[in-house]
């Protein structure tokens, strides 16, 4: 069993800081050079106004768009806001602040969890470089951002990391919180469901049918609350809006319905021929990576989430440039290049692999906050 992840976190810690002051330094001076504000473009543009809206006066705003469609405010689920109100409140930082203060600190709370998953698994010098891999990620500028990717993804982690150890209650008040951040949640939920389905069915063949329920009290206890966040919200807007499916009526109106990847297939038919059959190699790519980490044969809760978010992440019929930010918190994809990267005995060579991507990252980065921005 590989040592205690707390042991060696002050590594992956400062790996993960490195890369991202990296992203933020690049998209500092691209800023400055483009006369634009970076904090504004970190902290007050796009989603993050929807989030200090929320978080200010509540929910109920909506805009009508010029076809006649409704954006409205209870898209965003509602625990960003709360942390951004709360600390707002306590703080001289305003809303916005408070914010960047969540996802700075949530990408060094998540980048720990990557870290501690990576280490239980895999030894400690992956797990490293699996939270500089989660740093290094092509959108990894979001992590920067007054958005919920990295909180979310941190509770991601460690709810999988308690889940490893067998804290089946941890497991599921971090995944109710985690219900509480993004509807990608629901890949979380399916992973402790499934898990927990798996070992009951295991210990039903082995013969230990007698008292089953009461030596995995703790796990059925866990997945039963895992879901709640997630429901509970849903059921507040149906509440809320006098309808039981509100909420999917509501995020229909953002354009982000399930179908089942009918949009994706469309999109790629639209594109020229060049970027056709770019975009069918990234995808053939993404395949072969999840193919990787089966193969790896990753614990089945840690493979199950990360197949989760990218499947999600492709059904759903959202405009297509957020895809990759909506598969970011897919941290188990990066299992498999960690595990490579940490068989390289150059100490250096493995440093300057990571570097070239910093700097990659952070010129896309950089790319797109002074571009169209986050989608």
């Amino acid at each position: 069993m590989p040592p205690a992840p707390s042991s060696q976190v002050t590594p992956a810690l400062g790996a993960y800081a490195a890369v991202r002051v990296v992203g933020l330094v690049v998209f500092w001076v691209a800023a400055s050079a483009d006369g634009k504000d970076a904090l504004h473009l970190l902290s007050e543009r796009w989603d993050s106004v929807w989030y200090q809206r929320v978080a200010e006066n509540g929910y109920g705003y909506s805009v009508t768009l010029p076809d006649g469609g409704v954006h409205s405010d209870l898209a965003f689920f509602p625990l960003l806001p709360a942390l951004e109100r709360g600390i707002a409140a306590v703080t001289p930082f305003g809303l916005a602040g408070a914010g960047l203060l969540v996802a700075w600190v949530a990408g060094l709370i998540a980048a720990w969890g990557i870290f501690a998953v990576g280490a239980r698994l895999y030894g400690n010098r992956a797990g490293v470089l699996l939270a500089a891999l989660w740093g290094v990620y092509p959108t990894a500028f979001v992590q920067s951002m007054a958005y919920t990717e990295a909180l979310f993804t941190a509770l991601a982690a460690w709810s999988l990391y308690a889940v490893l150890t067998r804290r089946w209650i941890v497991a599921g008040a971090l995944c109710v919180l985690a219900g509480l951040t993004r509807p990608s949640a629901a890949a979380l939920i399916a992973a402790l469901a499934i898990t927990a389905a798996v070992t009951l069915v295991r210990e039903y063949r082995a013969g230990a049918a007698d008292g089953i329920v009461r030596r995995n009290g703790r796990m059925l206890l866990g997945v039963a609350i895992a879901p709640l966040g997630w429901l509970g919200y849903v059921v507040f807007v149906a509440v809320r809006e006098g309808s039981a499916f509100a909420y999917f009526d509501v995020q229909a109106q953002w354009g982000n319905s399930i179908d089942g990847g009918a949009a994706l297939a469309s999109f790629i038919v639209g594109l020229p021929l060049p970027g056709m059959l770019g975009l069918c190699a990234a995808l053939a790519a993404l395949g072969w990576l999840v193919s990787l980490c089966v193969r790896q044969r990753q614990p089945l809760p840690v493979l199950v989430y990360g197949i989760a978010v990218v499947v999600i992440s492709l059904i759903g019929s959202g405009y297509f440039g957020s895809r990759p930010r909506l598969m970011m918190p897919a941290f188990p994809l990066l299992l498999p290049p960690a595990v490579a990267l940490a068989g390289v005995r150059s100490t250096a060579r493995t440093v300057a692999v990571v570097a070239v991507l910093a700097v990659a990252s952070a010129a896309y980065g950089a790319w797109t906050l002074l571009g169209s921005g986050p989608p």
